[in-house]
């Protein structure tokens, strides 16, 4: 059996009937073919598979370690359902446990969220022809309305939004949509202003945030902006697009909204 093969129908697999997002596939594929390499045709013999797991945790954090583990794991499952194993799964017979340290996620003090966000609101006051500067200012604004993820925001296309009744229809992992509410008029302002000034790339890409060429505003497109914004405004902590959903989620949390309205609009399946 030619693994590599296999691999590449079970990535099919995963991208077409499970419906996995892009950045999952991409790490599968990682996982798999580093794996695949060191294994070589000893897919079954468990102390091979052993060897390779006590190499896993000599070179990544367990978490990492944890993360590649499952990809294989769901591999040899798919071989097996597929009937493609000689034999049993291996992974039956091993029993893997971590002892990680529970953190909690970090946020984004609201002190800095208030100054990231004057900072941005002055710079339309002051440079207001600049189009990117509501690109910019709109998207940091929907990841506190929203709670979304990076990958959520790049990929909204232009009919996902109601601008005129601030309805946001988010597809999140394995295609799972949901929708979000926009109430703040000023925000919905800002991003008709936004669509007004770049109308015809948007229209033409389908994708509602789009860069200066007219093609979809890349998450680490998002990421760099966010990090430059945030360098601007003074802000010492490393701001990612991450911790703007724990944020959202801490704050509403804070002001007494319920746990199961925060799951939703996050699209926590729990």
């Amino acid at each position: 059996m030619d693994m590599m093969q296999e691999m590449g129908r079970y990535l099919e697999f995963c991208q077409y009937r499970k419906e996995l997002n892009p950045n999952t596939l991409k790490a599968y594929r990682i996982d798999l073919k580093q794996y695949l390499s060191y294994i070589q045709n000893d897919i079954l013999l468990k102390s091979k598979i052993e060897e390779y797991i006590t190499e896993l945790h000599k070179k990544y954090k367990q978490k990492t370690v944890k993360r590649k583990i499952a990809s294989i794991k769901a591999f040899y499952k798919y071989l097996e359902e597929e009937e493609l194993l000689e034999g049993s799964n291996p992974f039956d017979r091993i029993r893997v446990k971590f002892k990680e340290a529970e953190s909690l996620p970090r946020i984004i003090p609201r002190t800095d969220i208030e100054k990231l966000l004057n900072y941005m609101y002055t710079i339309i006051e002051h440079s207001g022809k600049l189009s990117a500067v509501y690109r910019d200012l709109s998207i940091v604004e929907m990841f506190f309305a929203t709670g979304a993820r990076v990958y959520e925001i790049s990929n909204l296309k232009r009919q996902d939004i109601d601008l005129d009744n601030g309805i946001i229809k988010i597809f999140g992992k394995g295609s799972k949509e949901r929708y979000v509410q926009i109430g703040n008029q000023e925000i919905l302002q800002l991003m008709k202003e936004y669509y007004k000034r770049n109308r015809e790339e948007i229209d033409e890409s389908g994708f509602f945030f789009v860069n200066r060429r007219g093609k979809r505003f890349s998450e680490q497109s998002i990421r760099r902006m966010i990090r430059k914004y945030s360098k601007q405004a003074g802000i010492s902590l490393p701001v990612t697009p991450h911790m703007f959903r724990h944020s959202v989620a801490t704050y509403l949390l804070e002001e007494g909204v319920d746990i199961m309205y925060i799951q939703k609009i996050l699209g926590h399946s729990s």
